[in-house]
């Protein structure tokens, strides 16, 4: 894991990530503190709801995919995974290390966010409250499965075509994922298109992980079933990313 360590080090030097820990646990506390919610106290809470979860998902669309795309660039260009596939070390090892070591920092920052909506801004009521902890464990476990082979992506696609088409490409991908679709199905509703149609059945449904506004209107947890089903389709989608970004990622320039 010598490759994870690295990466792992480079990029807790650089410190960047300290500001979106920064960000997750204070914004969501003094955003609503600047805002009109202040003139009613039931707005606070889910002000700090809207606050932590769109902290969360603009540091690791932002900061998480650039890192994951600076990282895969800098292994091919600098002749670091040249020198690791020379020890051993093989090309899918290497992204498989690559990936872990930005995880490690993702990962942190979606536990921050949900303990703050957990402790932050849980509803009074008992029996609202006793489902809080299942969507937010949810709603955590749906955000790392989205990003997870999105941070893969990137760095595949840094290592082959340069960090600012990986960070661009996958930063596509998730806002269209996350809004995209919602307008291309808004459409559908109001004329039928089949290619329009086909379009969105092959889109990749990120609105589906994101279940802020089940926490803004208290809906409760998802169903067991239908939670599970939501994680099969992301684990499906993450299963076509892996598979894309092992066959895109290269260790070296002139591979």
């Amino acid at each position: 894991m010598r490759l994870f360590r690295l990466t792992f080090a480079t990029i807790l030097q650089r410190k960047a990530w300290a500001i979106c820990a920064f960000a997750v646990t204070a914004l969501p506390f003094a955003l609503p503190m600047i805002s009109s919610a202040t003139e009613k106290p039931l707005l606070i809470q889910p002000a700090r709801i809207l606050a932590a979860w769109g902290t969360l998902w603009t540091c690791t669309l932002l900061w998480g995919l650039f890192t994951a795309a600076r990282e895969g660039e800098t292994n091919a260009k600098t002749g670091v995974g040249e020198y690791f596939q020379t020890t051993g070390v093989s090309a899918t090892r290497q992204l498989l290390e690559i990936w872990l070591a930005v995880f490690s920092f993702v990962a942190p920052l979606a536990i921050i966010t949900a303990l703050v909506s957990q402790f932050g801004a849980a509803p009074a009521d008992a029996a609202e409250r006793s489902m809080w902890w299942i969507l937010n464990l949810q709603y955590t476990a749906l955000f790392l499965l989205v990003m997870a082979p999105l941070l893969a992506l990137a760095t595949a696609i840094a290592s082959r075509f340069g960090g600012i088409t990986g960070f661009t490409v996958t930063l596509f991908i998730a806002i269209y994922g996350l809004y995209g679709v919602g307008y291309i199905e808004h459409m559908l509703k109001l004329e039928e298109n089949p290619i329009l149609r086909s379009l969105w059945v092959y889109s990749p449904h990120y609105s589906f992980a994101d279940l802020t506004q089940r926490l803004l209107f208290k809906r409760g947890s998802l169903p067991v079933d239908g939670f599970w089903n939501v994680v099969l389709y992301f684990s499906g989608i993450m299963g076509v990313y892996l598979g894309l970004s092992r066959l895109t990622f290269r260790t070296k320039v002139s591979a």
